[in-house]
């Protein structure tokens, strides 16, 4: 069995407690893959990556899947309370992200009956998040711990409780519609092989024909199965493209065509507005060294 993880070995560099929420901001090192037990009692946990995940980052919840089904962790992941996950990578490496805690009840009083039922189908989906509005609470929310300010409590007890119905929300909506109207693993399969292909990103009938389907029954499928719009999936995806270019000597204008984009500043320009850094300011801040205070 894998140690449990509890993140006490980590790295906290600042942090934010309001009612609502703690909020961290969490570096690490790991110097060999990844292969631990992570579990909260009475809090949703909820985290946004800001460096790309270790290679092949991937979750099992062992008690209701077995111990064989791994599904990829996105950029945001979400571990509901009373819920053991088991993670694994095939790789270390330097990770930060900005962990945010919401109790229980903070989110479950927005939930139908005040609670709600974790399906598998709702589990994975918690495992990779694209979900424009809890990714800017969770940016925003980093930003108030780093650089806090005037109000900064009360501003972050606002956010946190946004981000709750937010959660929410995204939890419900899973679950909403018959599962037959998601697609299926080879079709999701393929839309993934695409996308993280080098060179411009795929248009939506290029996906659809891949998958034998209308425009239309695609985007209703894949939002069924992931809980997100397909255009915001491949904006997202190519975003965690590049921060793993980023973290190779490749030049920002290289890197930039090899993703597709038209110019070294139109590719600036859409990687801040998702991750509210430029591509050298995400570079610099992936390679500075965690401060020791």
């Amino acid at each position: 069995m894998p140690p449990a993880e509890t993140y006490a070995e980590s790295l906290f560099e600042a942090e934010l407690i309001v009612p609502s929420a703690l909020i961290r901001i969490m570096r690490l090192h790991l110097d060999q893959p990844t292969d631990r037990l992570f579990y909260r009692t009475d809090h949703y946990w909820l985290d946004l990556c800001l460096t790309p995940r270790p290679e092949k980052a991937r979750g099992c919840y062992r008690d209701r899947w077995g111990p064989h089904r791994y599904e990829p962790l996105g950029e945001i992941f979400l571990v509901p309370p009373g819920e053991a996950i088991h993670i694994r990578s095939e790789t270390g490496g330097r990770q930060a992200s900005v962990i945010c805690e919401i109790p229980a009840a903070a989110i479950n009083c927005w939930l139908d009956d005040g609670g709600i039922d974790w399906t598998d189908r709702r589990l994975a989906a918690g495992l990779d998040i694209t979900h424009p509005h809890m990714r800017a609470c969770l940016l925003r929310l980093a930003d108030e711990v780093r650089h806090p300010g005037s109000g900064s409590a009360i501003l972050a007890e606002l956010i946190a409780r946004q981000l709750a119905i937010e959660v929410a929300r995204y939890c419900q909506a899973i679950g909403e519609g018959p599962v037959s109207g998601g697609l299926s693993s080879w079709r999701l399969r393929r839309i993934e092989e695409r996308l993280h292909m080098l060179g411009p990103p795929p248009t939506l009938g290029e996906l659809a024909a891949l998958c034998n389907l209308s425009p239309r029954q695609l985007t209703r499928g894949f939002r069924a199965s992931r809980g997100c719009s397909i255009g915001d999936h491949i904006a997202q995806t190519r975003i965690d493209m590049a921060k793993r270019h980023l973290a190779t000597p490749q030049s920002i204008k290289e890197i930039a065509f090899a993703l597709g984009f038209a110019s070294p500043s139109s590719f600036a320009y859409a990687f801040r507005r998702a991750t509210g850094a430029t591509p050298r300011q995400f570079r610099q801040r992936r390679l500075s060294p965690p401060s020791s205070g």
